[in-house]
């Protein structure tokens, strides 16, 4: 019988929770969460809708008070209850909140889901790996330090996802007339309306990248669309 190695078992047990966590998350957004309705962002969302080639974009409201929006693993996209109360008071725009819909289409078009599901089995993997070697050579830290290097793995590529649906966000604004003045100007208020204004966490261990390097990757992405625009 084919002896399973440890790394198998990591990949493995690593594969099952996901699966678990996908499983448990979905039921959660059952029980807490019901269609949006909002005139307002309806006609932004039917703007999306049409320049992607679609009937419509389900959104959905997230009955929690923090502020934020989610792709769940089965695509569905979500706004938090915390995230539509600023809006409704008038801290963000419909349009703001529209990016956060397209930021979001771009995790779901791009398959960041079920991406993140590989990259948690290899990162679940390497921090077996390491922490059998480290932990022989330096007994005592090595599983800590195998934990640190994992989860540094992990956040470099949630910001690289960031980025990737960033991108997404920037050209289906852009496309549907929207633009990605709002997308830029919601970043400057992120920080302020999830509490993490001066906080001060190094930028490579966030899982979200700075948002002066946001913008700045938008605004390189908008200088290289005009530049490959046919001169008059």
């Amino acid at each position: 019988m084919l002896k399973l190695t440890p790394i198998l078992l990591a990949i493995l047990y690593a594969l099952a929770m996901y699966q678990f966590s996908a499983w448990r998350t979905r039921r959660e957004l059952d029980a807490k969460s019901t269609e949006l309705a909002d005139a307002r962002l309806k006609a932004l969302t039917d703007r999306m809708a049409e320049a992607v080639g679609v009937d419509r974009i389900p959104v959905n409201i997230y009955e929690v008070p923090v502020v934020n929006g989610l792709a769940a693993p089965d695509g569905r996209i979500f706004l938090t209850r915390g995230f539509y109360d600023r809006y409704r008071s008038g801290e963000v725009s419909a349009e703001e909140l529209a990016s956060v819909i397209a930021h979001e289409m771009g995790h779901v078009a791009l398959g960041h889901s079920r991406r993140r599901m590989i990259d948690f089995s290899g990162q679940n993997a390497v921090r077996v790996v390491l922490a059998g070697v480290l932990g022989r050579l330096i007994p005592g830290v090595g599983v800590w330090v195998a934990n640190a290097i994992a989860s540094l793995l992990a956040a470099r590529l949630s910001r690289q996802d960031e980025y990737e649906a960033d991108a997404y966000a920037s050209a289906l604004l852009t496309k549907s007339g929207i633009g990605t003045a709002p997308q830029k100007a919601l970043f400057e208020k992120l920080e302020h309306l999830t509490g993490m204004a001066g906080r001060g966490t190094p930028a490579w261990l966030m899982s979200h990248p700075r948002t002066e390097d946001r913008i700045a990757a938008i605004e390189a992405m908008e200088a290289r669309w005009r530049s490959e625009l046919p001169s008059e």
